[in-house]
Parts: structure tokens; C-alpha cells; sequence
């Protein structure tokens, strides 16, 4: 088929997929897989072949870095003990054991390894998509571990495709093939991020700004690949510093046009790659002899159960050595393992793995046992996503994870701060900025019920937490009290209209207001106040954003948490500046 033909039809996937999955309830990630899956019947669309390289240099650093964009950075620094035995000695686990099963079902061992090291790490994306009805801080994790899960999969993979078509590797050799994936993709995504800080910092125009952005990862991704490193690896640091260091360097017109046009892009990316998913599915099922499939089909199953037991196991065997959560039951641990394990999703970069095997050895002769690797591989990518995707909302209602308000509780805290502070501030400011006594105390005033209205939110949370296990009457009522209270009092007349003396409505009208000429325009003017308000505005937005910065710096707060805020404070400022000057 012709690229504007699977164009046209990946778009109608997505279309279909996007319309259905709500009225279906399922994930959309499933219901494009499952389009893939029934395209691939038609034998013309069976044709279109997904190349390795396309998931690797074209969908893999988008996505990774959105993901790496949008992970908490406190989170990962406190989750590291279990971030780091999860991304590495598990991987190592998971693939030796679906080896060892795979050779002992007929595979030969080194397929069996390649095979191994591809289905191993949890992929980011798919953990991305389906696993947001997580609590925010299980859900953080898990989605550490499968961005950084992958440079020790990729290491397994060189070492495992290097024994198959025919070459020795010794020890010393994996001790160096493991550093430079680890070190080198480290190294190439902080270098890479240093010079996205260099060249962010004297950039103002919009396009610009998230044009550099824009090419990060992929420069990242393609260093680390010169350097024979893990490009996987770069492209989360890069991501991670980039999305640290970028709210200070940055405009609000060009942060909010980045968080308007990432999430559209990366869905397009992820929803395309879910339907080429299926379809290469398809493609191998048709490639392989109809003898082989039953075996294919059992060795397939065998492997996603291993997957689950050794991830189960592992978690069991290595709490001794974490640090449970205070208050946290036995009981309750128990069924935190169950969650993540169900939550264990493979994807993009098993699938890039397994079609990255060489065609033929150095003799020339055809690598055994690739069509078979291919074919597991996707098989098991197919039951992680149709069987636990579906499966993890149950497990997480049967699990009865303790609510995680903290992210909320973090959002008021650090609204009052900043709210607080601008107040505090404001003396000060309007005299630096020449502001006059009305427009200041006016300020002073929408500061107050700010913050009033800041902490009215914090109290009915409370209440609405308190009154949780009351009966579903009483938890209507609050939350009908709670949606009353972020709306806020109608201002009068806020309907447009207003009563005569009659008590008859009369319509909206535009009036002229008429003025003396003996009043002096120039000096108390509405444009000179406007602009006097302006400053005064911006201003204040500076100190919110520093005082905001701080509270993420101190680790008070969040890094998500911190952005949802700054996104709100972008929003004030355009708004301020007016679209014509935030634009520039």
C-alpha cells in the first residue's frame, strides 16, 4: 500500500478506536489493538510491515520523553530503592526465567535469551495509558521502572543476539556492554540537556522554543546510539532535566502552546503504534506454518505466566529490603504486588526488541528461530494488554488501595503560599513598580479573596474526606457543596440583564459615559489605571512563580504539582500581557 493510504487508514483507526472506547468503557489502547488485530484479515493490509527502526528512532523518543516529561522527579529520587532492583535485577530475573521455559518447550537457548530480554521490561507507554486508575504514587513508580527498565533489557538483548548468530562474549565484555549502556546513556542525556538549558535560555519566540524542544530527544537518542549506549536511558534524563530546568527559562506563551500540542502528538504516535501492533501480529501468524502455531501459541502462554509469577515473586522476595509505607498491613502489601503485577503491560519496545534480530549469522546461514521470537513476543504483548488491561480496574477495586490525597493536599498548600506571599509583597512591589494607592488596594483585594477562597476549598475537602464513609445522601449533598464552592458567588447581574422600576427585565445595552473636559485624561486615565494594573499583575506573578519554585526546590511540593500552578499562573499572564504581546 501506498504511505498516503496507511496514512488515511491509520487515521481512521484512531477515529473509530477514540469514538468507541468511551462508549465501550474499555481503554482506547485496547480497542485500537483490537482494530489492528481485525485488519490484519485483510490480506492488502497485511503488507504494511512495521520496521524496527521506526519504533526506535521514530515513536520510541517522543514518547519516552513526554513520559519522562510528565514523571515526578521527588517521586523518583524517593522510590529509588525500588526503582533500581525493579529495572535491573528483576529484568535480569524475568528474562532467564522465560529462557529457561522457552528452551525446555523447544526454543533454542539463544533464541530463548532474545526472547527473554524482549518481553522482560514493562514498557512506559502502555503503563501510560492504562494504568492512570493507579493511586498517583504507585502510579509513579511503576512508571519510573518502565522508563528506566529498558537500557538493562537492551544490554540482555545485545548479549543474548550476539551468542546467536554466533559470536563469544566474555565476562569483561558484558561488564563494559552493561557500564557504557547505563553510564554513556546518562552521560548523553544530561550533555544533551545542558545544551537544550544553553540555547533555551536566549530563545523568546514560541516556535523556537518548542522546535529545540522538539529535537531533544531525538539528539539525545541519537548520541547515545554513536556512543553504542542506551538511547532509552538518554532520552529519560534529558526529559527529566529538561522538564526541571524549563519553567525558568521558558515563556508562558510557549509552555502553554508545548502542553497544548505534546499530549495531541504522543497520542497520535501511541494510537498508531497500538494499530501497526495488530497488524504485525497478523502478519507473523501468517508467516508462521499452521503446525507450528499450537506449540507457538503454548510456549506464548507459558511465557506471560512466567512474566506475572517471577514480577509477584520478586516483589515478595525483596520486601524485606524496601520500605513499606507507614501503616501499611500485611494484607495490604499483598494486594499492592497483585496491582503492580497486573499493571505489568509489555509494548513498543518489546515489539522493537524482538523484529531488531539479524536475518542471517556472520556464515550467512538464517538465525533460528526469529519467526518464533517475533511471534511470542507479540503474542505475549497481545495478553498483557486484552487480558490484564481489562483486568487491572478489578484489581484495583478488589485491592482497596488507600486513597492518595497527597498530590491535593500539596495543590492547597501551595496555592496559599503563594497567594500569601504576593500579599505580603505587594507594599513592596507597588511602590517599585510606581503602582497608585486604588490600583493597589484593589489588588489587595482580589489577593484576599484569593486566598479566602483557597482556603474555603481546603476545608470542604476536609469535610468531604471526613463525611467519605457516610451514606451516598450525604456524600451527594457534600459534593453538591463542594462544586458550589469552587464556583464561587454569581456576581450581581452576571445574567446580563436587569430589573426596571416595574420589576419588568430589560435587556443588556452598551452605554456611553459622558465626561468633563476639565478632568485631566492624561494623568488618571482607564488606559493609564489599566496599565498601572498590568505591571502591578505581572509582578505579582513573578513573586508567586519564585515562591512556587522554591516550594518544589525544597521538595514541599511536587514537581506535577508545581506545574499544574505554573500552568494556571501562564494562563493569568497571557491573559495580562493579551495574545498579541505573549506571543513575541
Amino acid at each position: 500500500m501506498q504511505g498516503l493510504e496507511v496514512t488515511v487508514l491509520l487515521g481512521l483507526a484512531m477515529l473509530v478506536g477514540t469514538v468507541l472506547a468511551p462508549r465501550l468503557r474499555v481503554a482506547t489502547p485496547l480497542v485500537l489493538l483490537v482494530i489492528g488485530l481485525a485488519l490484519g484479515f485483510v490480506p492488502e493490509l497485511r503488507e504494511i510491515e512495521l520496521p524496527p527502526e521506526t519504533v526506535l528512532l521514530l515513536f520510541l523518543p517522543v514518547m519516552l520523553f513526554r513520559e519522562a516529561w510528565t514523571t515526578s522527579l521527588r517521586s523518583v529520587r524517593r522510590s529509588l530503592r525500588y526503582i533500581v532492583p525493579m529495572s535491573t535485577l528483576l529484568v535480569v530475573a524475568s528474562a532467564f526465567a522465560v529462557a529457561g521455559v522457552a528452551t525446555w518447550m523447544g526454543v533454542p537457548w539463544e533464541a530463548a535469551l532474545v526472547l527473554g530480554a524482549a518481553v522482560a521490561p514493562p514498557d512506559a507507554t502502555a503503563v501510560a495509558a492504562l494504568g492512570r486508575l493507579l493511586p498517583e504514587r504507585a502510579f509513579m513508580k511503576l512508571k519510573a521502572e518502565s522508563l528506566t527498565n529498558d537500557g538493562t533489557a537492551l544490554v540482555l538483548y545485545s548479549i543474548a543476539v550476539s551468542l546467536l548468530i554466533g559470536d563469544q562474549i566474555t565476562a569483561w565484555q558484558i561488564s563494559g556492554m552493561v557500564l557504557v549502556s547505563y553510564l554513556g546513556g546518562a552521560a548523553a542525556g544530561v550533555a544533551v540537556a545542558a545544551l537544550a538549558y544553553l540555547a533555551l535560555r536566549r530563545m523568546e519566540s514560541t516556535l523556537t522554543i518548542n522546535l529545540t524542544l522538539a529535537l531533544v530527544p531525538f539528539v539525545a537518542f541519537l548520541l547515545a546510539e554513536i556512543a553504542h549506549a542506551s538511547g532509552v536511558l538518554a532520552v529519560v534524563f534529558a526529559g527529566l532535566i529538561v522538564a526541571w530546568i524549563s519553567p525558568r527559562i521558558t515563556t508562558a506563551m510557549s509552555r502553554r502552546a508545548a502542553d497544548a500540542t505534546w499530549p495531541f502528538g504522543v497520542y497520535l504516535l501511541n494510537g498508531a503504534l497500538f494499530v501497526l501492533i495488530g497488524l504485525e501480529v497478523q502478519l507473523v501468524l501468517h508467516e508462521i506454518s499452521p503446525s507450528e502455531i499450537g506449540t507457538l501459541l503454548l510456549i506464548t502462554v507459558a511465557a506471560w505466566i512466567v512474566l506475572a509469577i517471577v514480577r509477584y515473586l520478586f516483589q515478595w522476595l525483596f520486601s524485606p529490603f524496601s520500605r513499606p509505607p507507614a501503616g501499611s498491613s500485611r494484607s495490604l502489601r499483598h494486594r499492592s504486588r497483585v496491582v503492580s503485577t497486573v499493571a505489568g503491560f509489555r509494548g513498543a519496545v518489546s515489539l522493537a526488541i524482538a523484529l531488531s534480530i539479524p536475518l542471517t549469522t556472520a556464515d550467512g546461514t538464517p538465525v533460528a528461530g526469529r519467526d518464533a521470537v517475533i511471534f511470542i513476543t507479540a503474542g505475549v504483548i497481545v495478553l498483557t494488554l486484552l487480558v490484564q488491561g481489562p483486568l487491572l480496574p478489578a484489581a484495583i477495586r478488589w485491592a482497596k488501595l488507600p486513597t492518595d490525597d497527597a498530590a491535593v493536599e500539596e495543590f492547597e498548600i501551595a496555592q496559599r503560599a503563594i497567594s500569601g506571599a504576593a500579599l505580603a509583597a505587594l507594599d513592596d512591589l507597588a511602590a517599585e513598580h510606581g503602582i497608585s494607592d486604588g490600583v493597589k488596594d484593589r489588588a489587595r483585594r482580589e489577593g484576599y479573596e484569593r486566598l479566602e477562597l483557597a482556603n474555603a476549598r481546603a476545608v470542604a475537602r476536609q469535610r468531604a474526606i471526613e463525611e467519605r464513609d457516610r451514606t451516598d445522601d450525604i456524600e451527594r449533598d457534600a459534593e453538591d457543596d463542594d462544586a458550589a464552592s469552587r464556583m464561587g458567588p454569581i456576581p450581581p447581574g452576571a445574567d446580563g440583564g436587569g430589573d426596571d422600576a416595574d420589576g419588568r427585565r430589560t435587556a443588556g445595552r452598551l452605554e456611553m459615559i459622558a465626561v468633563s473636559d476639565d478632568i485631566d485624561l492624561t494623568q488618571r486615565s482607564p488606559l493609564l489605571r489599566h496599565r498601572e494594573a498590568t505591571r502591578l499583575r505581572l509582578a505579582i506573578l513573578d513573586r508567586k512563580r519564585e515562591v512556587l519554585f522554591r516550594l518544589r526546590r525544597e521538595g514541599t511540593i511536587d514537581d506535577l504539582v508545581a506545574r499544574r500552578i505554573l500552568a494556571d499562573l501562564d494562563i493569568e499572564e497571557i491573559r495580562a500581557r493579551g495574545m498579541e504581546t505573549a506571543t513575541d
